[in-house]
């Protein structure tokens, strides 16, 4: 059975910075495509980051120079790390694996950025 079980989440000082960590059990995700997704109060569901088999990234434009995302495929690991942290940056945040027809989730963990 496939789990993506998301860590990290807290409330965070704008300004201050943040590291998001994702575990994935029950497959080998070294083809998969992982990254993150984050729904804001009131807002839809919006990709943040994107990291690809071969390492490649993509990053939303209001995160691009703030956020990094990296991945272990030994350790079936994806993290966020964030600095300069917003409060528009609060939400919630998900992990995801994707192959082709094949699309995981986590059940996400909230970041809260507030003084």
């Amino acid at each position: 059975q496939v789990q993506l079980v998301e860590s990290g989440g807290d409330l965070v000082q704008p300004g201050g910075s943040l590291r998001l960590s994702c575990a994935a059990s029950g497959s080998d995700f070294t083809y998969y495509s992982m990254g993150w997704y984050r729904q804001p109060p009131g807002k839809q569901r919006e990709l943040v980051a994107i990291v690809y088999s071969g390492g490649r990234t993509n990053y939303a434009d209001s995160v691009k120079g703030r956020f990094t995302c990296s991945r272990d495929n030994a350790k079936n690991t994806v993290s966020l790390q964030m600095n300069s942290l917003e409060p528009e940056d609060t939400a919630v945040y998900y992990c995801f694996a994707q192959f082709g027809y094949r699309d995981y989730w986590g059940r996400g963990t909230l970041v809260t950025v507030s003084s």
